[in-house]
């Protein structure tokens, strides 16, 4: 079998509302490349990426010329083809490269009529836990619903979540406020949802590497006595998380400073972080992720799997890699419910009891619905695409590391975002 083409489509999918994070927003709605590989034998795979236009599109479009009459089962081959370590110091495909990945495990599923997992070796678990993922929102610009800014909103969005998907671990992004305000609201959450540590639910604080060591130190030792999954990025580098870490009593997590096999080999080395993020994208693919919890597994470091902003068929990736991993023993994390709706047949997989059911079908198990690709590429060519590192209603905001420069709780006003 020969891989005959490659096709890239930009869409633009809507979420309930504007999710707020430290280095600026997602304004509204989700870009992604879709990525279609062709073969010969009449089968198609499917792929997913972060990120869309003209320059993803043309990006993929370019591989054309490195894969077209490659085998697809060839996936090491593949690997150097176009992402070899030291020509990627000048041409970093790592995404595109995943993208690709999941296609082509999408082609040899549906070619040899199994499922992802069971090229991976199996799965241990048929439906993967998820957290729920809690943001500070921006009020919805149709019609101002949705946002998440007070105390009570909050914790009001939070219980909502619990009862209508089952969540019983609770992720918070934080890094947009003030770290004092923030500290508020997460003993809130923690206090409105189940603070009993042996049996209510668990949480977990995420402020995208924003504060300074100093700050980092302070906030975990106020949040010791919550049941905590584990600390996410508090600090941008090895060396202040494991300065953080020193004085912390909770594990620390990470898909920041760990996102490749040197970083995991020097945090092995010098453990700086207890807990590995493992994103299907970042990494490179699927088969990455897994050989990356089996070094994780080798020295008793924790995983959990990462979310970044994902649609049904990179949902599909992560719940692949979910069921195939022996130590995964943190719920994952998903943008997947904040979406208004996706472009696989079916629309949106559900969540049952806070976990969602592994796809048994050949490949990943997911397809594509036309209609709604075509739709939602057009509303992308409508729309265009926003920048992820700039808020809405502070133009002329930078986001520093560590941050001293936070959003005002007390600011009422709604964006005007195209929608």
């Amino acid at each position: 079998m020969k891989i005959t083409d490659i096709k890239a489509t930009t869409v633009t999918v809507p979420i309930e509302a504007p999710l707020r994070h430290a280095a600026g927003c997602h304004w509204g709605r989700f870009v992604r490349t879709i990525v279609e590989v062709e073969t010969d034998e009449g089968i198609t795979g499917l792929g997913e990426m972060g990120g869309g236009g003209e320059s993803a599109e043309s990006a993929f479009r370019a591989m054309k010329g490195y894969l077209v009459g490659h085998d697809p089962a060839n996936l090491e081959e593949m690997r150097f083809k176009i992402a070899n370590p030291t020509a990627s110091l000048y041409n970093n495909r790592t995404q595109i490269l995943a993208a690709l990945e999941f296609a082509c495990l999408d082609i040899l599923g549906k070619k040899w009529n199994v499922p992802v997992y069971d090229i991976l070796g199996g799965k241990l678990q048929d439906q993967v836990p998820f957290a729920s993922y809690l943001f500070f929102r921006y009020p919805n610009p149709n019609d101002g619903s949705g946002e998440v800014r007070t105390v009570d909103q909050l914790v009001a969005h939070a219980k909502e979540l619990k009862s209508k998907h089952g969540f019983t671990s609770h992720k918070l992004k934080g890094g947009v406020f003030h770290p004092e305000y923030e500290l508020q609201c997460y003993r809130a959450l923690a206090e409105a949802l189940g603070t009993d540590t042996q049996s209510g639910d668990s949480f977990r604080f995420d402020p995208n590497a924003s504060w300074s060591t100093e700050q980092a130190i302070w906030f975990g030792q106020q949040i010791e006595d919550i049941r905590n999954d584990y600390f996410e990025d508090p600090v941008f580098g090895l060396h202040a998380m494991r300065r953080t870490r020193e004085k912390v009593r909770m594990p620390l997590a990470t898909n920041t400073v760990v996102v490749n096999f040197e970083q995991l080999a020097a945090n092995v080395l010098n453990t700086a972080v207890d807990v590995i993020l493992l994103d299907t994208t970042f990494w490179g693919g699927i088969r990455p992720c897994v050989k990356a919890a089996g070094v994780c597994e080798t020295f008793q470091l924790g995983v959990a799997v990462h979310s970044s902003g994902e649609l049904g068929i990179q949902l599909a990736t992560m719940l692949h890699l979910g069921a195939v991993i022996p130590n995964l023993t943190f719920a994952a994390d998903a943008h997947y419910h904040h979406l208004t709706d996706d472009i696989i047949e079916g629309g949106r997989m559900r969540y049952d009891g806070g976990k969602i059911k592994v796809p048994n079908g050949p490949g990943l198990g997911v397809a594509l619905n036309r209609d709604k690709v075509a739709e939602y590429n057009e509303l992308y060519k409508r729309l265009g695409g926003y920048p992820y590192d700039k808020d809405p209603l502070r133009p002329d905001w930078t986001p520093v590391v560590p941050n001293t420069r936070w959003a005002d709780p007390n600011d009422e006003r709604r964006p005007e975002i195209p929608y």
